[in-house]
């Protein structure tokens, strides 16, 4: 016998058998019982929550020879040719393969004519968000005004992309998610009726690899299933799907925690050699560190998140951590997370972040006891004393290349002939001016507002123009002063393609457009904000003039100096 698909074979035949959508359910049973059905549905929401399903149950329910009936008796001539397609009244459209205007006016003309088989016509048009703009037009005064005979049911995953128009000629219904303890019973009584041997726990996994769709559960399960011979465990879930189990992840958090960077990159490896993703690990990280961080602030919060099964376990994690550790480390990842999607290499991304992660400052945590060994705790202060000098270097590097100082092969002896006097070369970098408003600004309401609605700005621009977001997104909003936004960048290409004249009245444009006032945009390196916010309220820097070399009079001047230093003399070369 030829085997049937579980999620054809479990399809819903009647609105009792639905799952996770009694709000709808309820709503068109009553419609049916006092006869006041609509002439027009709109059926919404993720995929696999049953749109299509509720679509032909409705249209058997109204077509009942025993009704219409709030429950189709599905033994009736009716109902049986209905379920297997077999009846012309009852059509169901595919608009992404029928979205052109002359299909739809081929349907509106047919419209016109009463049904010759069952008591009413019913036109279910799915995924109706990919008719063309025209095929929308032609379909207008139909949807509105149809024949009494007609119903028309329109089922969506993107209702944004319909038009005002067709959505205010529908009664429209948002079919949602539907629950992971629902999904878990739907399952557990499926397998019972196949003589499925689950465990509770693979059944939980996966209900919440699907997120919220009855029909991706179904299908991960016959293909489980189909490869153990009928049983299934939780490893088997787990291996087959790549997923990760969050035991792995608290040995990753637990290395971090230490500051091993060793034992997080093993991991990692250990991560690929299994086939997973890089990306799919980072998501999976967020949301470990995220269900740690609202098990943490949040009293009962394992209710409040389905990927939690293991509480005590995910409790004493989550006391090793502060709660700034964890607001730090999602904040991180979550930005290399963004930079993933356009790498080409996104391992290598995905190590850097959690390296990271672990030379972030540790701090005790809440529980007596979290510290490792006096080696690791020795090796972590030296690699932090690494660290903070290669910061030093970097910046004094920084300000030498600001300073105009080239290198080259070989030095240039003449530095000490008769020369023009010249004036100090200012800095390369761009630094907008009243640095002090904007230091004093960043957490204005203005600034609080802009960061609120950066997602839909940078989406914005987005939309306005795909390349300049590529650049744009390296940069995040640091300060609102007057009618400027400053912007700091990690990247100079990235800060110096945004200034672009083209380029940059895009952006004004969509932060315009997203704020309700013009804005300005300034721009800068990050590196320099971290060191005027850190600069506030020390006494400044003596600020640099233009003076001849001649007012130099003690020799070589400093910033020659620092390089002679760092390069040896037979690196640095001196022009005028």
């Amino acid at each position: 016998m030829e085997h049937i698909a579980l999620y054809r074979a479990w399809r819903p035949q009647s609105f009792r058998d639905m799952v996770g959508q009694q709000h709808i359910i309820q709503t068109l049973q009553n419609a049916i019982r006092e006869q006041r059905v609509s002439h027009a549905y709109l059926f919404s929401g993720p995929r696999g929550t049953g749109k299509t399903s509720a679509a032909k149950i409705l249209a058997k329910a109204v077509n009942c020879e025993n009704g219409p009936t709030e429950e189709p008796c599905n033994e009736c001539e009716a109902c049986r040719r209905i379920t297997a397609g077999a009846v012309m009244d009852v059509q169901e459209i595919d608009a992404a393969s029928n979205r052109g205007v002359e299909e739809i006016r081929d349907l509106r003309e047919k419209v016109k004519y009463a049904p010759t088989e069952v008591r009413r016509k019913v036109y279910i048009i799915d995924e109706v968000h990919m008719l063309t703009t025209e095929a929308f037009n032609a379909l207008l005064k139909t949807l509105e005004e149809p024949p009494a005979h007609v119903m028309f049911i329109l089922a969506t995953t993107e209702p944004h992309k319909l038009p005002a128009t067709i959505i205010s000629r529908c009664q429209r219904f948002d079919f949602r998610r539907v629950s992971l303890e629902e999904q878990s019973e739907r399952l557990e009584r499926i397998c019972t009726e196949e003589g499925i041997n689950a465990d509770p726990e693979a059944l939980q996994y996966i209900a919440r690899l699907s997120d919220g769709g009855m029909r991706d559960a179904l299908s991960i399960l016959d293909q489980i299933s189909s490869f153990t011979g009928g049983k299934v465990t939780y490893q088997q879930v787990m291996d087959m799907t790549g997923g990760i189990a969050s035991e792995q992840f608290g040995r990753l958090a637990s290395a971090i925690k230490q500051g091993d960077a060793g034992l997080v990159l093993q991991i990692v490896e250990q991560f690929m050699q299994e086939g997973k993703s890089a990306d799919k690990c980072m998501e999976n990280l967020l949301y470990y560190f995220r269900d740690l961080l609202l098990i943490k602030m949040v009293p009962e919060a394992d209710k409040l998140t389905e990927r939690v099964l293991n509480t005590v376990d995910f409790k004493e994690m989550a006391n090793a951590f502060s709660r700034e550790e964890l607001f730090k480390m999602i904040d991180t990842l979550n930005r290399y997370q963004g930079e993933m999607k356009y790498a080409s290499q996104p391992q290598t991304l995905f190590e850097v972040a959690l390296l990271k992660l672990c030379g972030i400052p540790q701090g005790g945590g809440d529980s007596a006891q979290h510290g490792g060994s006096a080696g690791n705790a020795a090796d972590a202060g030296e690699l932090n004393r690494l660290k903070q000098q290669v910061a030093s270097l970097e910046k004094k590097l920084e300000r030498i290349m600001q300073k105009g100082v080239p290198a080259a092969e070989g030095r240039d002896t003449s530095r000490q002939a008769n020369r023009t006097p010249a004036p100090r070369v200012a800095s390369t970098a761009k630094k907008p001016q009243h640095m002090e408003q904007y230091v004093a600004s960043r957490t204005s309401e203005p600034f609080l507002k802009v960061q609120r609605q950066w997602a839909q700005i940078l989406q914005g621009v987005k939309e306005e123009k795909v390349t300049v977001h590529a650049w744009f997104m390296d940069g995040e909003p640091v300060s609102v002063w007057e009618d400027n936004v400053l912007v700091a960048f990690k990247n100079n290409i990235h800060r110096e393609t945004t200034e672009k004249p083209a380029n940059k009245q895009v952006i004004e444009g969509v932060l315009e457009s997203q704020l309700g006032r013009p804005y300005h945009l300034v721009t800068m390196m990050l590196r320099d904000w971290g060191e005027a916010v850190e600069g506030e309220g020390k006494p400044q820097a003596e600020e640099l003039k233009l003076e001849h070399e001649e007012a130099e009079a003690g020799g070589e001047k400093p910033w020659i100096d620092e390089a002679i230093q760092l390069f040896g003399e037979d690196l640095v070369v001196i022009k005028d």
